[in-house]
C-alpha cells in the first residue's frame, strides 16, 4: 500500500503561512508566493537543491519586501517551524495495514521529508518512504511509482496507491497500480479492508 503524504496523513493548517506573513506585517500570500514559485520548489522536490538551499533562496527573494536579510531569514525560520498535523484516522489505517502488506509513503517533497515525518510521529508507522527529492523524479512521473513498487518488493500491478491529487492517481494507474483519489477517510476504509 502506497500513500501520499501531504493531504492524506499530513494536513496543513490552511492559513498557517499567511499567519506568518501577518506576523511580519506582510500581505497574506507573500511567503507562499515566494516559497512555491516554480524555480524554487521544482528543483527542491527533485533533489537538485536541498531544502536548506531552497529556504535560503526564498529568504533572499523576500529581502526586498522584508526590508533586510535578517528579517527575511527570521520569516523563513518561522515558516520552517510549521509542521502540519497528522490525520489520526489515516495514521490508524496505516498502522493496521503494516505487517499485513508493505506500507510506504510516496511524496513529492524536499530533503526535509524524513525529518518532518519523524517529528510528526509518522515515520515509524510505515515500512519505507519514497521521496521525490531522493529518487530525482516527482509524481506523476512513472519513475517514482516504479521506485516505490521496487521498495515494496512487488510489481506495480500489486500496488494500491492513494493520493489527494487526481493527476498523481492517474500517473499511478498508468504504470499498472490500483489508484484511489483520496478526498475523505471513507475513500480509504473500503479499499483498505484487505
Amino acid at each position: 500500500m502506497l500513500c501520499d503524504v501531504d493531504g492524506v496523513p499530513r494536513l496543513w493548517v490552511a492559513d498557517a503561512m499567511s499567519t506568518v506573513d501577518r506576523a511580519y506585517g506582510l500581505p497574506g500570500g507573500t511567503l507562499a508566493g515566494a516559497a512555491f514559485r516554480a524555480e524554487r520548489v521544482g528543483p527542491a522536490i527533485v533533489g537538485q537543491v536541498t531544502d536548506a538551499q531552497r529556504r535560503a533562496g526564498v529568504a533572499n527573494d523576500l529581502v526586498g519586501v522584508c526590508g533586510c536579510a535578517d528579517r527575511a531569514a527570521e520569516l523563513v525560520a518561522a515558516w520552517t517551524l510549521i509542521e502540519g498535523e497528522v490525520d489520526q484516522a489515516v495514521r490508524e489505517i496505516l498502522v493496521g495495514l503494516r505487517g499485513k502488506v508493505p506500507v510506504g509513503l510516496v511524496s513529492n517533497a524536499t530533503t526535509r521529508l524524513e525529518d518532518d515525518l519523524r517529528a510528526l510521529g509518522v515515520a515509524d508507522v510505515v515500512d519505507f518512504v519514497v521521496s521525490s527529492a531522493r529518487v530525482g523524479v516527482a509524481k506523476p512521473d512513472a519513475g517514482i511509482y516504479l521506485a516505490a513498487a521496487r521498495e515494496a518488493g512487488v510489481p506495480p500491478q500489486e500496488c494500491l496507491f492513494i493520493d489527494d491529487t487526481e493527476e498523481n492517481v492517474v500517473g499511478a494507474r498508468a504504470v499498472g497500480m490500483t489508484g484511489v483519489h483520496y478526498r475523505r477517510i471513507a475513500d480509504l476504509t473500503g479499499v483498505c479492508l484487505l
